[in-house]
């Protein structure tokens, strides 16, 4: 199956009858291989042999689109280009058959039986609204109209780690299908806390999925997909740079539970079809970390959050001769309650509090009369917005023209309340030996309301020429203005706090709430031109794009300098990314297929100063410059009564470098990730053997620094194991 700048590794059988159904953007005008645009498209087959089952395995497949593989599952960073965000507000947009996933902590999931991937990098907010300034993702799962039958998966590898799947599919009769499916999954993790010898990184992960299709008439199609999964996480696998080792005293861990129900339905009269998809989605997880991650009673923090949101996007569309359009309406509302208390501890209260205080007055110290104690910050954040847009296709002889416009607003509140409750005495002379001079109480109880609208227009051009090589073979020319909206960073509540109680020690104040905690929307220009050629017979196929972004209030997660608790999104003032992508695949016979992909991406700061530092020309964090992906894969033909044929899969990865910090004084080099499999198939039986970094390359995923200590997450070791796939068609 060949994409427009994208791979292609499948059988010829499986080619064909993946064009038995259609699977397909409701709001696509052409056939996404035909469209002048940076796509990577992976298929059910290709997905299997990867091992592809959550978006972050797509990671480095296409093409200067990174994931990386730290924290829990709500830290789904998505890079794409050299943009991104490690917190609050995604760059990239995710919907799963065609229902979008609102909150980007809940991106990472593992899905049964998915049919294809799309990968759109570029600006695709006229269609798609916020958040999709760097791209989008689509996932379509099978149908029961394809399939008819049992599906089973089960999976054992390295690290104690076990999947598993079950799933049926049924045709009650020729208008309504069904399918049921569940996974579950679990590890133990691949590292040791050496502070009390427990496994790092463990997980128990289970979910349940139930997707119907209905025909009631020949022009209308109804389909619901409602899913629940649930996931339960110990802590990171966070290592001191000091000690070089992972070793913490306080509990972590991740818990989430999520329910999503997407209807959408589509009716067609004539040239027209009405389409609608209307989406609940309901989150509630609980972080809890012990901040520090030092062997140290310092401080630890829980967010407990309970997020419920609607969404709903009526689309119409229609077709005369040359000219295609679409004209569509969307809007959204979610809210969500949050609790996150920050909770000192001995050690925390010695260092991060007494020591200054008592080194700018040592003549009358204080001393905390609790050993430890809270600071409190609840949060009530609606959240909502409406748009329109409106997309126009023509086709001129070899070219075509595409025009979209969209209208978006978003408004979002935030209600707040700080509170603590405890006590301190100051003291005349030393502390041991000294009097009390006086007792002062902490009692805060603040509340407040701050709030943030935003108004965009989002228009987006391309032209392109088709080449007479083949029907999806053209050149084209893009300009697209993409946007990703304002915020609040509720994760410095804690630091407002602490400097409130500062200020009650005689201490200046440093923070004002205003300032620290509301972020502004990230906006962008984003041209492009490409090219991507597709023989006629299907065996080749190759794509081009180059680049250039020129954004502006570039959204960046810092760790505030000095003895802070928290993190916090700011703006940068100007940034500028360009690069290249090229991907090739080649099916030199029926046994042989052959797939690569690169891009590179050179962002880097025009104009951003953070108190006293120029970062001007520095690099972006946490962005790679390269991606590189290598596969190959070769079916040997058995033809026995108990084999019927093996197929050999080789294929590398390899990300980097990656810079840490805006100082560019921290990095990852360039790594590469081997991985291998062999499978045996036998009719509706599979079994691969597997390995994953099979050099046991050493490399990281994460860097950050908290209260002037350096941290950094490894990657996973050398892996291996085996899966099983059984499919029952009852066809």
């Amino acid at each position: 199956m060949s994409s427009a700048c994208g791979l292609w590794a499948i059988d010829v059988e499986e080619y064909d009858t993946l064009q038995e159904v259609t699977v397909s953007s409701i709001k696509q005008t052409s056939d996404l291989n035909k469209s002048p645009a940076s796509v990577t498209v992976l298929n059910s087959a290709h997905l299997e042999r990867m091992g592809v089952d959550a978006i972050k395995n797509v990671s480095a497949i296409a093409p200067n689109f990174y994931i990386p593989d730290y924290g829990s599952r709500m830290t789904s960073s998505v890079y794409v280009r050299g943009i991104g965000a490690r917190i609050d507000q995604p760059v990239v947009g995710l919907n799963v058959d065609n229902v979008p996933i609102l909150n980007k902590d809940n991106y990472d999931f593992e899905l049964v039986d998915i049919e294809k991937i799309e990968v759109l990098r570029g600006a695709q907010g006229t269609l798609y609204g916020r958040n999709t300034m760097g791209g989008l993702v689509n996932i379509y799962s099978m149908s029961p109209f394809k399939f008819q039958g049992v599906r089973f998966m089960g999976e054992y590898g390295s690290g104690n780690s076990l999947k598993s799947s079950l799933s049926y599919y049924t045709k009650l009769n020729s208008h309504l299908g069904m399918s049921v499916g569940g996974n579950f999954t679990m590890t133990d993790g691949f590292y040791d806390n050496k502070f009390n010898g427990a496994d790092v990184g463990t997980e128990r992960q289970g979910s349940l999925r139930w997707k119907t299709k209905w025909y009631p008439l020949s022009n209308l199609a109804i389909e619901n997909v409602a899913s629940a999964q649930l996931s339960r996480q110990s802590g990171y696998p966070y290592q001191s740079v000091a000690s070089g080792e992972i070793s913490y005293n306080d509990t972590c861990f991740y818990r989430r539970t999520s329910i999503n129900d997407g209807l959408t339905v589509n009716w067609t009269a004539g040239e027209f079809t009405l389409s609608s998809i209307t989406s609940f989605q309901y989150l509630d997880d609980n972080m809890t970390l012990d901040q520090d991650f030092l062997p140290l009673e310092y401080f630890t923090l829980t967010q407990k959050r309970k997020e419920w949101a609607l969404t709903q996007d009526v689309v119409v569309k229609g077709s005369a001769g040359s000219y295609d359009w679409l004209v569509g309406a969307f809007g959204f509302y979610r809210h969500t309650n949050m609790s996150a208390p920050v909770t000192f501890k001995d050690y925390g209260i010695q260092e991060l509090i007494e020591k200054n205080r008592n080194n700018a007055n040592s003549d009358y110290p204080i001393r905390w009369d609790e050993r430890s104690f809270v600071l409190g910050s609840d949060f009530e954040i609606p959240n909502y917005g409406v748009a329109l847009y409106h997309q126009s296709h023509y086709d001129l002889n070899q070219w075509s023209f595409t025009l979209g416009l969209r209208l978006d607003y978003e408004k979002s509140e935030l209600n707040y309340n700080n509170f603590c409750n405890t006590s301190f005495s100051i003291y005349k002379g030393d502390v041991a030996n000294g009097d009390v001079y006086s007792v002062t109480l902490v009692d805060i109880d603040d509340y407040g309301y701050l709030d943030q609208s935003f108004l965009e227009l989002l228009p987006k051009l391309t032209v392109a020429y088709r080449l007479p090589i083949s029907d999806a073979s053209r050149v084209y020319a893009s300009v697209a203005k993409g946007y990703k909206a304002g915020g609040f960073n509720t994760q410095m509540f804690s630091d407002v706090l602490q400097q409130r109680i500062q200020s009650m020690m005689g201490l200046s104040e440093v923070y004002n709430v205003d300032e620290v905690v509301s972020y502004k929307p990230e906006k962008s220009w984003n041209y492009e031109l490409g090219a991507h050629i597709t023989d006629y017979n299907g065996k080749y196929s190759a794509g081009v794009s180059v680049f250039y972004i020129d954004c502006r209030d570039q959204q960046l997660t810092v760790f505030p300098k000095g003895s802070t608790t928290g993190r916090m999104m700011t703006n940068a003032g100007k940034t500028r990314s360009f690069g290249v992508e090229l991907s090739a695949s080649w099916r030199p016979t029926e046994r042989w297929a052959l797939t690569a992909s690169y891009g590179h991406t050179d962002a880097r700061f025009v104009e951003y100063k953070s108190g006293n530092d120029d970062y001007k020309g520095k690099v972006i964090p946490y962005a790679p410059r390269h991606t590189l992906y290598a596969g190959v894969s070769y079916s040997q033909p058995i033809n026995q009564n108990w084999l019927d044929r093996i197929v050999f899969d080789a294929n590398m990865k390899g990300v980097g470098e990656i810079y840490w910090n805006e100082q560019n004084n921290v990095m990852q080099p360039f790594y590469a990730l081997l991985g291998a499999s062999v499978r045996f198939e036998r009719g509706d039986f599979s079994l691969d053997l597997w390995g994953d970094n099979l050099t046991n390359a050493q490399y990281n995923t994460f860097y950050f620094v908290s209260i002037g200590n350096a941290f950094l997450q490894r990657g996973n070791p050398i892996r291996c194991g085996a899966t099983l796939r059984l499919n029952f068609n009852m066809k």
